[in-house]
């Protein structure tokens, strides 16, 4: 019986040892010098180094696998296992959600990431839960900047003009408050769409603007800080719940490690970038003005009232309380 039992437990040792590891696909939609790209492979390499031959993760970004319109489906299909949509891209599945789109709601990133971590920001990544979907947390890239190619100080200089815009309706409604079109295109498609003048110009991070190029197709750019782009990384429900506690809980661990990474290099980065795009003369920076900034302030926070009644009250006040240090 003994000898019996030790064969078994060698087979199943030995079962093990040539087991394919488990693979956990990331896709994503931006280079690997952004914030992002750089949080996945961080990400890549804790769970390689602390689950080595048992997990696999394969890093796809700049949309080499999926586009941001259909990598929420894909990730319900499990054909994806990980995905780092920005935060207006959840619109279909929750409209708590679109508080991070609200224009000029939050001062600065500190405030962002005040709120992001408050019991009300926590609560917000499990939201979706009913859906499938399970928020694992936020990922920073930085406040946003309008770019256009002609200079926008005043809201009426926006009039008229097309904007690439996320599919999200907040969104829509910021541009429409100052007379501009809104026009819902995937983030892949934002360079050649600026290049051939198909549209007049976008919203972005510095850092997206630097690393997809979008500052050498656009004349000026206006330094708004009007509103945040960050990220979820979500996994689906079912994927989540399938792993063993034990290494979800590390699995857990270093994606909050490979976060805080992320979160770091998109505060160096984003001044980075701005230099760099500022160093190129490529562009122009618009410097608003305290009295032009409040111009486009009063002509946007009128949308949050739109919204009030789908994101919740008090998530809208527990957002603002963030901005009180």
């Amino acid at each position: 019986m003994m000898k019996i039992a030790t064969l078994a437990s060698m087979l199943t040792l030995s079962l093990n040892v040539f087991a394919a590891p488990v693979e956990i696909k990331f896709s994503h939609v931006v280079a690997e010098n952004t914030p992002k790209g750089q949080m996945a492979l961080k990400f890549k390499e804790l769970v390689e180094q602390r689950l080595p031959g048992e997990y696999k993760v394969s890093v796809f970004p700049n949309s080499q696998l999926f586009g941001d319109n259909n990598e929420l489906a894909a990730l319900l299909l499990n054909d994806v296992q990980l995905v780092a949509p920005s935060l207006s891209k959840f619109e279909r599945y929750t409209k708590k959600l679109q508080v991070f789109d609200l224009p000029f709601l939050f001062e600065d990133m500190a405030a962002v990431d005040r709120f992001q971590q408050s019991e009300a920001g926590q609560k917000l990544l499990t939201s979706m839960r009913r859906k499938g979907l399970l928020g694992l947390g936020y990922l920073h890239n930085g406040m946003k900047q309008f770019s256009a190619n002609d200079p926008l100080t005043l809201p009426s200089d926006a009039k008229g003009k097309k904007f690439r815009i996320m599919a999200s309706d907040v969104i829509a409604a910021q541009f429409d408050a100052v007379d501009a079109i809104p026009v819902k295109k995937p983030f892949s498609e934002v360079f050649t769409l600026l290049q051939t003048r198909a549209i007049d110009g976008q919203e972005n991070t510095w850092s997206n603007i630097y690393s997809k190029k979008f500052y050498e197709v656009q004349s000026h750019i206006t330094e708004s800080n009007h509103g945040v782009l960050d990220y979820m990384i979500v996994t689906s429900d079912a994927f989540w719940n399938s792993l063993p506690k034990d290494k979800r809980q590390i699995i857990k661990d270093s994606l909050d490690e490979a976060i805080a990474l992320g979160n770091k290099i998109a505060m160096t980065k984003n001044e980075e970038d701005k230099q760099a795009i500022l160093n190129s003369k490529r562009t122009q920076l618009v410097t608003l003005t305290p009295a032009q900034r409040q111009q486009w302030v009063a002509i946007m926070k009128p949308v949050w009232a739109k919204f009030e009644d789908k994101v919740g009250k008090d998530v809208i006040r527990a957002a603002e309380a963030a901005n009180n240090k």
